[in-house]
Parts: structure tokens; C-alpha cells; sequence
């Protein structure tokens, strides 16, 4: 069994070559066992992001292989796109990650893809790791200051897909 937790990234900028992070999203990314990368295909600044981001999940893992998917999001918004699919797939080549491009307002198979193959790569790590890293995970998970709004967005969405299956 696994808990997932979605963390969002605000005010996560660039200054001169490094990232500034806040010290909840570095306790965030401590905590994790499993990261997925988001970008937005309409927000070229979001791509840039991207690589400073992934190489400071690195240097707060050290020597761990936290496992890292990278999302290209807005898949359906091609008239204004900024960032070509195909750069994504090559980033995430070149960081050696998985790379999904998905559509969330068309569609959360991709979404769905993406956790499901992250949970998977968790449990082959949970299950040849010692028994002290197995431990560590058991440290609280930090509490995100939007996490309320989240579950209430979540709970929404689930119903809405509940009262469109249902409603056919």
C-alpha cells in the first residue's frame, strides 16, 4: 500500500544557475519515495524549470534513485503551445526518466499511466531495500499548506467522473 501525495510548486524560481526552493518543498522532496515533474507545453519558463528542479531532487537524494517521471501537461492547448513534445522527450532521455504527455481535461489514462508506473517502480525499490530505508519512510509526510483545497478538487472531480459513468 501506498500513500501519494500531490505537492504543487509555487514560487519555486531560477536565480542565477540554481533553484530557490522554500524549505516545505525541500522536506516534500525528502519525503518522497516516487517524483512526478510537471510542466506546462503552453509555459516554456515551466520546461526550463524543469531540468534545475530534477538535478535538485537529486542533490536531496544523494546517492538514491528516486524514481522521476516527467509530465508534458495541456497536451490539447497545440494553438498556443510553446514547448514541442518532442523537447520533453528528449530532456527526460537525456535525465534518464520516463516521459508522458497528457491532456488532463481530455483525459487521465496518461495521468493514470504515469502513477501507476511511478508505484511500481516504488514497491521493486521497497522491496529489495534494507530494512532501515524501509523505516524511513515511515516518517511523517509534511503537511502541504493547500492540501485541504486538493482533496476538495480531488473529491470533485471523482464525483463528477462518478455522475458522468453513471449518467450513461
Amino acid at each position: 500500500m501506498l500513500a501519494i501525495q500531490v505537492q504543487d510548486t509555487p514560487g519555486v524560481q531560477i536565480h542565477e544557475h540554481s533553484l530557490d526552493c522554500n524549505e516545505q518543498l525541500n522536506r516534500c522532496i525528502r519525503w518522497a519515495d516516487a517524483l512526478v515533474i510537471v510542466f506546462s507545453i503552453t509555459d516554456y519558463k515551466s520546461f526550463e524549470l524543469l531540468s534545475h528542479l530534477y538535478h535538485h531532487v537529486r542533490q536531496l537524494h544523494p546517492g538514491n534513485m528516486v524514481p522521476v517521471v516527467i509530465v508534458a501537461n495541456k497536451a490539447d492547448l497545440l494553438h498556443i503551445k510553446e514547448v514541442e513534445p518532442q523537447q520533453g522527450l528528449q530532456l527526460a532521455n537525456m535525465l534518464g526518466c520516463t516521459f508522458y504527455e497528457v491532456s488532463v481535461s481530455e483525459n487521465y489514462n496518461n495521468v493514470f499511466n504515469a502513477f501507476h508506473l511511478l508505484c511500481k517502480e516504488v514497491n521493486k525499490q521497497q522491496i529489495t531495500s534494507t530494512p532501515e530505508r524501509r523505516r524511513t519512510s515511515l516518517i511523517p509526510r509534511p503537511k502541504s499548506p493547500n492540501m485541504q483545497d486538493l482533496k476538495r478538487r480531488f473529491k470533485q472531480a471523482l464525483s463528477a467522473k462518478v455522475r458522468t459513468v453513471t449518467s450513461v
